[in-house]
């Protein structure tokens, strides 16, 4: 029996920041949230989202209620790739940018959770199902703001929990001063302790090659986004002069900027966000693409919708632990020996808290 969509429902909720979060170019102030629910004709609801640093929620909010959600009306629920296409092709006046890619990933993610419930499948298994679960790092105690002193706890505090690493952010006006900063964490968690760093694309291509180099001897994971992302060759000239993996991926919008990084070899780390890219329908794509390059994917942000893309392709190869959804979720993703658990409840895997939601729903 044919699904159809019968309606299709969108709005913006701001989540504020659960503590200060600082890197070299920015301070995240609040999460807007872009939700996007839909029904269909054999009962089932599906509920997606997107978000945004702050800025731009009330323009992907427009770009769904002016342009895309009309579209939806009657489209076979069943047929994900059939409706992304429908919508991309809808916009091509805004391809490729974010606004368009979040407001297709809100839509995306609410097809995909009501495809699971008609399987009766949580998200992990249908989108693959390669392994439960999937090790963990914490990012939520290496912001630039914080001394040192918070830092190397906030490592040591992650170790104890079983976490496999920790993430730090850099771009201090003095390459030596973050380089103090890291080898303090590193002299204190030890060799067998992940340790990567984030520049948050603050640097010059010359100024990250130097910067590796003043690194090397502190084993680093990888190097992330230290030039701005549409700086190809950049990452390339600086993938060919460390031994350092280069991280890539949350500030990019289409399967092919990542082709193009892949194939340029400079990428070493997969970085790719639901939400930026799309929807789940890309994600997967983009890292089956990465698969083929034998390039690992450590999703950007999202935990609670990460964990079980990450658990179901088998280059997905960290979670990045940062809890925003705990204002409008009534659980948590579950953690057991430092390791992020893909949900088995059927859907999204995402115990959102209605009520929660509707008090916090903008205008």
């Amino acid at each position: 029996m044919r699904s159809t969509i019968t309606t299709a429902r969108a709005f913006l909720v701001d989540i504020t920041v659960e503590t200060e979060r600082t890197d070299a170019v920015q301070s995240f102030v609040k999460q807007e949230t872009i939700f996007v629910e839909v029904a269909t004709s054999d009962g089932l609801h599906g509920r997606g989202y997107a978000y945004t640093i702050g800025t731009g929620g009330r323009a992907v909010l427009s770009m769904l209620r002016d342009h895309l959600l009309d579209l939806l009306i009657g489209q076979d629920a069943d047929r994900i790739e059939a409706v992304w296409h429908r919508l991309f092709a809808s916009t091509r006046a805004t391809t490729t940018g974010a606004i368009t890619s979040l407001a297709l990933a809100a839509v995306d993610t609410a097809l995909w959770d009501v495809a699971c419930q008609r399987s009766g499948l949580p998200l992990w298994r249908l989108a693959g199902g390669f392994r439960r679960d999937v090790p963990l790092y914490d990012t939520e105690g290496g912001w630039l703001h914080l001394p040192v002193d918070e830092l190397v706890e906030g490592a040591l505090a992650s170790q104890r929990k079983g976490l496999s690493g920790v993430k730090v952010k850099i771009g201090k006006p003095n390459g030596q001063e973050d380089r103090e900063r890291l080898a303090a964490i590193r002299d204190a968690v030890g060799p067998g302790f992940d340790l990567m760093v984030d520049a948050n694309q603050s640097m010059t291509a010359a100024e990250a090659i130097r910067r590796a180099r003043l690194f090397d001897g502190l084993d680093l994971g990888w190097i992330e986004e230290p030039l701005p992302a549409d700086d190809i060759e950049g990452h390339a000239r600086l993938s060919r002069s460390t031994s350092t993996p280069i991280a890539v991926g949350e500030s990019m919008y289409s399967i092919a900027q990542f082709r193009e990084y892949l194939d340029r070899g400079a990428a070493g780390i997969v970085q790719v966000d639901v939400a930026r890219v799309g929807g789940i329908t890309p994600w997967l794509k983009v890292a089956h693409l990465a698969q083929s390059f034998n390039v690992d994917v450590c999703p950007h942000f999202l935990m609670e919708l990460h964990v079980s893309l990450a658990a179901a392709v088998p280059n997905g190869r960290y979670v990045e632990h940062i809890p925003q959804l705990r204002a409008v979720t009534k659980t948590e993703m579950v953690i057991e020996a430092g390791r992020a658990l893909a949900p088995e409840t059927v859907g999204l895997g995402i115990d959102w808290d209605r009520d929660a939601i509707e008090d916090r729903i903008v205008g």
